[in-house]
């Protein structure tokens, strides 16, 4: 039986083994992907303040503006992982669009598993929202196959950046750019935790808003950018994760656009609700199940081996 499970282990290594092999990374790797990944933030980020006005960022001609300068700087965010494959001399192997998570291989899992992992998570949350709701079940059929409902939605420019715009292209750029430059770096797990980061930074400049604005003390809107920073760096971590094992983009914007919708659990509600033992132990169980299904839902089996990112680095890629 040992054997046996030896046998396994040097199999699936194997299978994670680098298919390019010619990829030899070279001297300054490290401060090229760093470098490139900053100004792709930056270029993201700055992308949003290259309209002047004095309308606030919840303005429907502000979002529209903001829509055509993000969606360019993600358009052209792909040549930033070109350049960095020439640069590196990593031109064998997947194609850009495979490395960036674009492929057919594995999709359909890659779109059920890690949203249905994502709700697990929110079982609190979502048992919270089923008790205050006034709809009944078949009401919420009714509104999801309703086409007016969502073009209602869909003229909405709030849910249009907060459900599509932004998972989409934050997803793209900070996960898809930026995880297959920085995994030959890094390696697969320590750049789970480093893509996050620019990410985190990246949502600061919600800060340069509510100063301008006014909306709070400075104490308060400084505590709020910390906690931003926080969840957004954890998040980061999770879809990075998810990015790595599945190798796939959508599973990322999918959970992306579910969180965007549930927003931070209200935890302080639910314990002041009726129910609150139902809601409270929904919030536990949902913890539990989450890391106990969290490889399993994620298995790279699922999504054809090797995935694509995991060719770059001679380590095993989270298996």
């Amino acid at each position: 039986m040992a054997e046996e499970t030896g046998l396994s282990s040097n199999l699936l290594a194997e299978e994670m083994e680098p298919v390019n092999g010619d990829f030899v990374p070279p001297e300054g790797l490290c401060w090229v992907s760093v470098l490139s990944c900053l100004l792709l933030a930056c270029s993201y980020v700055g992308s949003l303040y290259v309209w002047r006005s004095d309308l606030p960022r919840d303005h429907p001609t502000v979002i529209k503006r903001r829509f055509t300068s993000v969606l360019i700087v993600s358009g052209l965010s792909p040549l930033f992982v070109w350049a960095w494959r020439e640069f590196t001399g990593a031109r064998g192997g997947p194609s850009l669009l495979a490395l960036m998570g674009i492929r057919f291989e594995g999709l359909i899992p890659a779109i059920i598993l890690p949203l249905l992992l994502t709700m697990v998570l929110f079982l609190g949350p979502l048992m919270q929202l089923a008790m205050d709701c006034p709809w009944s079940f078949m009401d919420g059929i009714r509104v999801a196959f309703d086409p007016w409902f969502w073009t209602l939605c869909f003229s909405d420019m709030r849910w249009l950046r907060n459900q599509v715009v932004a998972p989409l292209t934050e997803e793209l750029v900070f996960r898809a750019c930026m995880l297959p430059m920085l995994v030959p770096c890094a390696g697969p797990s320590l750049a789970i935790f480093t893509c996050p980061l620019f990410f985190g930074v990246a949502h600061f400049h919600h800060v340069i808003e509510l100063l301008r604005f006014r909306q709070g003390t400075l104490s308060g809107i400084f505590l709020s950018a910390v906690f931003q920073f926080s969840y957004t760096a954890v998040f980061g971590a999770y879809t990075a994760f998810i990015f790595i094992r599945t190798g796939h983009l959508m599973g990322p914007v999918l959970c992306h656009s579910f969180c965007n919708y549930m927003g931070f659990p209200a935890i302080s509600a639910a314990l002041e609700h009726p129910h609150r033992l139902i809601i409270l132990s929904s919030y536990l169980l949902g913890v539990l199940l989450f890391f106990l299904f969290l490889l399993p839902f994620t298995d790279p089996f699922y999504y054809v081996l090797p995935t694509p990112i995991c060719t770059l680095t001679s380590s095993l890629c989270l298996s």
